[in-house]
């Protein structure tokens, strides 16, 4: 009998690979790369008009720039920096990964004003924990998900553990919320123990040198463009049909809609689907300066629906609605400002004695918004003007009324935004000249922190379902031992994890790094969190 890494590669086997954002990209890479797929082989269907899924960037100067927002990144990430070893950079001067640390070896982070309260920065802000919240958290570290189950973090911490700097600081960090789900917040605990240390300076969280659509999807889309890889927009996929038999399952038909019309696609034995499950970004909507981004759900797109069809016939395939109907518990509004002169940014700089690039997330615990902000180094955005300047942020407290501004965050547009924020930072005498200046853009996005959302197992499918002959699924809702989900990594896992798994390749995906298994990471993340100074 054929093997079946020589079935899946034999000459005429096509590769459908459903959603255009990293796992998708990621995974076409991995076909190419390990697999000796035929890039002329390999289609990716994406039902918006750009690739790069939650990693998108537009815009220009005039009208404005808009990221829905980044992913944090940092160099234990082995599967993404695998990756993006062999993708040159735009320029082809080095590869990415050889970009990013040369970067993060000139531009590190190093933060003098994590939390900014009263109008003043915060310098290096204690945790504040707890002998009590800092017991639960190594509990929590050693717990096992099974014994947490569908419990929340606000049922593993007493109401004061959410009034601390710690909180303050990991939440926006991470953007969890006190209902998120207690496995997540575990998982990043371990996950990120080697951060822990020098978690009030960022230290550690790692900068792409522009944004990273500009950085990222933009050279690993040309690698796979220039090697022949069909991109197909506008396509939403409406189902797929899977075919039974003794041997296992197969997917076999692919129905989708291409520029309005009706298509189907006959999958032969030989071929590959890959499909991203979910979306983060699904349903987002723009808002103006003059007007406030509308409130839109899952019918605003395929991704949860594709999900919700097939899962009817094929029962473990996971729960989309438990990740895709509590929008009232996954949304947020992110806002991208454009700025024509320096004068915020030298607002800023002289607030918290950072350099723009420097600094990292900007916290401020006393809105009631608890809004953050982050200036990166400019320019952020290939082609950006000299003079001009970008930064981001995002409300956690969307629908409460401001400090400044009586609206909740969700009904207000760029300027009221841009109002609010100014009046945090004490800005009165610069307001009027800032305000007249900018561009703040921001956006809703109801689904932006589902997959924080309570689960246990079963909620999320594995990547490679029991019996899956040809397909697996890829991205933040399928399931993966111990990595974190709402990080690029992730995605970049899953993909690598289903190209090696569908053909049978002799090759291992990197292991997650576990610094709680180091002695020392270990010493210095206690000292830290008992405020030990050594």
């Amino acid at each position: 009998m054929m093997s079946m890494q020589n079935k899946h590669t034999q000459v005429d086997a096509v590769a459908y690979l459903i959603g255009g954002g990293m796992a998708s990209l990621a995974a076409a890479a991995f076909l190419i790369r390990d697999g000796n797929f035929k890039g002329h082989n390999i289609r990716i269907f994406e039902e918006s008009p750009q690739l790069g899924g939650s990693l998108d960037a537009s815009g220009d100067s005039e009208r404005g720039y808009v990221m829905r927002g980044g992913r944090m990144i940092e160099s234990k990430y082995v599967c993404t920096y695998d990756l993006f070893s062999t993708i040159p950079t735009l320029d082809e001067t080095q590869t990415v990964t050889q970009e990013i640390f040369k970067w993060n070896e000139t531009m590190k982070t190093s933060s003098r004003s994590r939390l900014f309260r009263g109008g003043k920065a915060v310098d290096t802000p204690d945790f504040g924990l707890s002998d009590r919240h800092i017991r639960t958290i190594e509990r929590l570290e050693l717990e096992p998900e099974a014994m947490l189950g569908r419990t929340s973090i606000a049922h593993q911490f007493d109401s004061s553990f959410f009034s601390t700097d710690f909180w303050f600081m990991w939440c926006t960090t991470f953007a969890f919320q006190p209902w998120h789900s207690a496995v997540e917040f575990k998982r990043y605990l371990v996950r990120f123990t080697h951060m822990v240390a020098g978690f009030s300076k960022l230290n550690g969280i790692m900068r792409t040198v522009y944004n990273q659509y500009d950085s990222m999807v933009r050279p690993l889309s040309r690698w796979l463009e220039q090697r022949g890889v069909q991109f197909v927009f506008n396509a939403k996929v409406a189902d797929l049909a899977f075919c039974h038999d003794y041997e296992g399952r197969s997917v076999e038909r692919i129905s989708y809609q291409h520029d309005g019309r009706g298509e189907e696609i006959r999958v032969k034995k030989s071929d590959l689907v890959v499909v991203t499950l979910g979306s983060m970004t699904e349903g987002s909507s723009l808002g103006s300066m003059s007007s406030a981004p509308i409130s839109k759900d899952k019918r605003d797109g395929g991704a949860w629906t594709l999900w919700e069809r097939i899962v009817e016939r094929e029962l473990d395939f996971g729960h989309p609605e438990n990740f895709s109907t509590h929008i009232d518990e996954s949304k947020w509004v992110s806002f991208t400002t454009t700025l024509q002169n320096s004068t915020f940014f030298d607002l800023i700089r002289d607030h918290t004695g950072n350099a723009p690039g420097e600094g990292g997330l900007i916290t401020f615990p006393d809105s009631n918004w608890l809004a953050s902000i982050v200036l990166p180094h400019q320019p952020h955005f290939i082609g950006q003007p000299a003079g001009v300047n970008v930064f981001w942020g995002y409300g956690l407290h969307v629908d409460e009324p401001g400090n400044f501004v009586a609206k909740p965050m969700s009904k207000c547009n760029g300027q009221e935004i841009m109002t609010e924020l100014l009046g945090h930072l004490r800005a009165e005498a610069q307001m009027d000249n800032i305000l007249e200046s900018c561009i703040c853009i921001p956006c809703m996005m109801p689904f932006i922190t589902s997959q924080f959302l309570c689960r246990e197992k079963g909620d999320r499918p594995k990547v490679r379902p029991e019996g899956a002959k040809n397909f697996a699924f890829v991205g933040q809702f399928c399931e993966l031992p111990d990595d974190v989900v709402f990080t690029v990594e992730y995605s970049v896992r899953s993909a690598q994890t289903a190209v090696y798994s569908l053909l049978g390749l002799n090759r291992v995906v990197p292991p997650v790094f576990k610094g709680n298994h180091d002695p020392r990471i270990l010493l210095r993340a206690f000292e830290a969190l008992h405020a030990i100074n050594t």
